[in-house]
């Protein structure tokens, strides 16, 4: 159960978000929810997240694997729940998702997600990259490529750090 109730979507002051929200996500997430405690906050979440989501040139496939692997690192199970089916849709498969615990051995991935997935590592698990690790996923991505793949994990460790400190899960009654 999440450390503080979840936000009344049906209030005055956060109605016209909530349905921003619905309209673009299709429903108002637990995540959502709770964001909306500060109706400012959530909207530019919101945004920040949109941008990340739908309108950065990243492969969606790559966006997710990203995704999940910053899911794991951080023991964010919610964020998982809610990214796996994301993952298959957009062409991740099974066996790359259960290999994503032990990439470093698993044949499974190609030198490009190799160099995102020591990036991931780098940036979740130490804040501070390597330049050995930069120039293996430099060498995949134009500049464009490396903000947009930068902001997706820096956006995702949020999320991550935000739901675990709240107890936010995707088990929770509204």
């Amino acid at each position: 159960m999440a450390r503080i109730p979840y936000a009344d979507i049906e209030t005055d002051a956060v109605r016209p978000l909530a349905d921003k929200i619905v309209a673009q996500r299709g429903s108002i997430l637990h995540l959502y929810q709770m964001l909306l405690h500060s109706p400012a906050v959530a909207d530019g979440w919101l945004a920040y997240l949109t941008s990340i989501r739908q309108e950065s040139s990243l492969d969606a496939a790559l966006r997710e694997l990203v995704i999940m692997r910053v899911a794991l690192l951080n023991r964010a199970p919610y964020e998982a729940d809610q990214h796996a089916p994301i993952a298959l849709s957009e062409g991740v498969s099974q066996e790359k998702l259960a290999g994503l615990a032990h990439w470093p051995q698993c044949a499974l991935f190609d030198p490009r997600e190799r160099a995102v997935l020591a990036y991931v590592d780098a940036m979740t698990q130490h804040v501070q990259v390597p330049d050995q690790v930069f120039a293996g996923v430099s060498a995949h991505f134009a500049p464009q490529q490396l903000i947009e793949l930068t902001a997706t994990i820096a956006a995702y460790n949020m999320v991550s750090r935000f739901l675990e400190a709240l107890q936010i899960h995707s088990h929770d009654a509204r």
